[in-house]
């Protein structure tokens, strides 16, 4: 079947199509366009490594938000597939290398009655994460893959129906001299059930007065007991900037055990964990620390994250079923 136009000329028809072809092409070439700026934001997300150190480990979130508040479908698109890869990284890490629990290593946690004890009657309990660097999460590839994240999706999960809620307060480059400047209104102003103080390493890398640190960190366990919280300090890390100071580094462990055991409160022997890690797991450092030799990357932050997680459980369970433990007793037993 054709169609005539009488009235047209050959020339007015052409000028007709040309039209069409000029109305019609923007529409045509701008999925086009969003799917290349979608891929170039998909492309700049997954350029973060965890083998490489981090200035600003929020930057990919940063461009996840940028990306998913964005109008144009194609690049909203990019950002649902990007949550949903990072959701299943997320998920697998563990079934690459397994997060073990160590054997011969204390557990020096001890018992957590105040956070337990509200936890159990879910109740809402609020977590601080006090600290430098590896507690703000350097080295992570994401602000979700840090330890105080890791540490609240498994407690959340744990209990689903109690509202959790754990505050990242690391700040990179600090040690107990900075930290005690904004204990009371970062910490203590907040009134948590739990403090989980990660002290140390800075102290050892810039060679802080042992004994000065000593002073700084047990007044300010003190301050945070006087509160009410429980407290968990959490000694250095198990790595090569670390480890290549091996006088100072088993000095801070020493040091801040003593003061776990004057002032009666936790500690996660982190140094001892990620040790057991290389030496006896034969898990190469490289698969745990960043290329900067001193901090973790996403597994790291995950497994330090899911033994501490796992302490709080436990501890939830003997409050659970009678076994209120006092919070000055510290089992010695595998982790």
């Amino acid at each position: 079947m054709r169609f005539a136009f009488p009235f047209r000329s050959r020339a007015a028809r052409r000028r007709c199509a040309a039209a069409a072809l000029v109305v019609f092409a923007p529409f045509a070439a701008a999925p086009s366009r969003a799917q290349t700026q979608g891929d170039q934001h998909a492309a700049l997300s997954s350029g973060a490594r965890v083998e490489t150190a981090r200035s600003d480990a929020s930057k990919p979130a940063a461009m996840a938000t940028d990306v998913a508040t964005s109008h144009q479908p194609g690049i909203a698109s990019q950002a649902l597939d990007k949550v949903k890869q990072v959701a299943r990284s997320a998920s697998d890490i563990f079934h690459r290398v397994p997060c073990q629990q160590p054997n011969g290593v204390a557990n020096t946690t001890g018992s957590l009655p105040h956070v337990a004890a509200k936890l159990a009657a879910g109740r809402p309990v609020v977590i601080i994460a006090f600290g430098s660097s590896s507690t703000q999460g350097y080295g992570s590839s994401a602000p979700e893959f840090t330890y105080p994240s890791r540490l609240a999706g498994q407690l959340r999960r744990q209990y689903p129906s109690a509202d959790i809620t754990v505050l990242n307060r690391g700040k990179g480059g600090e040690d107990a001299p900075e930290m005690m400047k904004r204990l009371q209104t970062e910490v203590i102003d907040v009134h948590p059930d739990m403090v989980i103080w990660q002290v140390g390493t800075n102290a050892v890398l810039r060679n802080l007065d042992p004994a000065e640190t000593e002073k700084q960190v047990e007044d300010g366990v003190a301050r945070i007991q006087a509160d009410g919280a429980d407290v968990v300090l959490v000694d250095p890390q198990y790595s090569p900037r670390v480890t290549e100071r091996p006088e100072s580094a088993r000095g801070m462990v020493k040091l801040l055990g003593r003061i776990a055991a004057l002032r009666h409160v936790g500690i996660f022997p982190r140094f001892e964990v990620m040790r057991d890690w290389h030496e006896k797991q034969a898990i190469p450092i490289n698969d745990f620390v960043i290329a900067d030799g001193l901090h973790m990357n996403d597994w790291g932050y995950a497994c330090f994250a899911q033994l501490l997680g796992d302490d709080i459980i436990r501890s939830v369970g003997a409050i659970k079923i009678g076994v209120n433990v006092p919070a000055d007793v510290h089992t010695y037993r595998p982790m």
